[in-house]
């Protein structure tokens, strides 16, 4: 599939004997290889996700030679289309970091694209509520957080004003965010796929980077085909098929970026943040056919998420999640090949009643079924502090060409846009 790619990108890939021929003719470099095929390119961007695609667009937009690379068979399967498709105001993040000047900014273009474009979405508002007087202090916080972040609609509601809005709700006080709202995650990035593709981005599927080494002054990525990894042990030492030199490199590979970093022999490993990885369920609402709720409900933010909070498709489906389940002792192959457990037991269900029975004190038994799961890349454990978005350069890392994207979890679906136009106002020639 590689080979494909870069034939169509540009490169000399005529024929598997060709690449092997020229290869070889490289010489020492490409004999410490074992004559493993080789090849240059203007720009790689590692992972098909909503960051990656949105970035490979915004460089191919100003002039840039971009070739995406993604295990995947197709773009968007894992975290990017396993959230609550939310798009996010701005409130939860600490002023001055990256999270809350990209959301804000982010949340902006995407509107705006989404209205250009006719992508599926809605400004259908949300409100934060505490559900007990020692909740409030963290409410005013998020009041307060939220202005500095330059979320200039938000509003401190008190309980009957939010009940008016809510019957079914029950809470002591509410934050009103008006400009929260949903959107279609597939179609966003299907359209951000097909602009890409337009200004001749190249996207190559069941690709797998399984590490890169520095020579020369450039990162140098090993490039094997996903099908081969489907059986290899997690502690088995992985071979490329392919080299790849590209003279720029955004390592957007979501859960697998801080250990596909790890594995660029000669690249500073110290100033690698540690990988947290969690899982969140989500259950769908049934035996309705009225939403008990037509705004996003959300709970007080609890120790590594927002809480167990209500979403709503764009169908009107009524979704509650996502909880925070820690794993464990991740290996690297599980994360190059997302080789992670989704299954949503039905007994996990017994979580979620008295947590949502806070907020929504008439859900009935029974009434919640198993919808599906999403795994978060954290740079922050349990019980640890949330930690912002890491945007490595070279100014930190010291290699050129190579941009790593670093614990890009919520809100970077809203952030995409943001983050693409943050990389290339930096490397876009």
């Amino acid at each position: 599939m590689l080979r494909k790619a870069v034939r169509s990108y540009g490169g000399i890939l005529a024929n598997p004997a060709a690449v092997l021929q020229a290869a070889r003719a490289m010489g020492s470099a490409a004999s410490a290889f074992g004559g493993i095929p080789r090849e240059t390119a203007d720009t790689v961007v590692i992972g098909a996700g909503v960051v990656g695609i949105a970035v490979a667009r915004e460089l191919a937009l100003k002039g840039r030679e971009v070739l995406v690379v993604e295990a995947a068979s197709t773009f968007g399967t894992g975290t990017s289309s396993r959230n609550s498709e939310v798009i996010h105001a701005g409130i939860y993040y600490p002023s001055k970091s990256l999270k809350a000047s990209l959301c804000v900014k982010g949340r902006e273009l995407l509107y705006r694209y989404c209205c250009d474009r006719e992508i599926p979405h809605k400004k259908i508002g949300k409100l934060i509520v505490a559900t007990s007087v020692a909740e409030i202090p963290m409410l005013e916080h998020l009041l307060r957080c939220g202005k500095e972040n330059g979320v200039e609609d938000l509003k401190m509601m008190e309980e009957f004003q939010a009940m008016q809005m809510e019957p079914e709700l029950q809470c002591v006080k509410a934050l009103l965010s008006p400009s929260s709202g949903i959107v279609d995650s597939h179609l966003l990035m299907l359209s951000l796929v097909g602009e890409a593709e337009s200004y001749k981005t190249t996207f190559s599927y069941n690709s797998a980077v399984i590490g890169g080494h520095l020579e020369d002054s450039l990162l140098h990525l090993h490039i094997t085909e996903s099908e081969d990894l489907k059986n290899v042990a997690k502690d088995a030492q992985l071979s490329p098929q392919f080299v790849l030199t590209p003279r720029l490199v955004i390592n957007s590979a979501g859960l697998s970026a801080i250990p596909l970093a790890k594995r660029f022999d000669g690249f500073n490993k110290e100033i690698l943040p540690a990988a947290y990885y969690s899982r969140g369920c989500y259950f769908t609402l049934s035996k309705t056919k009225i939403p008990p709720f037509s705004h996003l409900i959300y709970p007080i933010p609890e120790d590594g998420g927002l809480g167990v909070h209500v979403t709503l498709d764009l169908n009107g489906l009524v979704k509650f999640g996502p909880d925070v389940e820690w794993i464990e002792c991740v290996d690297d192959i599980s994360c190059f090949t997302n080789r992670f457990d989704y299954s949503v037991r039905l007994d996990r269900s017994d979580k979620f009643y008295p947590e949502i029975r806070k907020y929504f004190p008439n859900l009935r038994d029974g009434s919640l079924e198993p919808g599906y799961s999403g795994i978060r890349p954290k740079l922050c454990g349990r019980g640890m502090p949330s930690m912002d978005f890491v945007i490595q350069g070279e100014d930190i890392h010291g290699v050129p060409g190579l941009v790593n994207l670093l614990g890009i979890e919520s809100p970077g679906l809203t952030s995409s846009l943001a983050i693409a136009q943050y990389i290339a106002s930096k490397y876009s020639k």
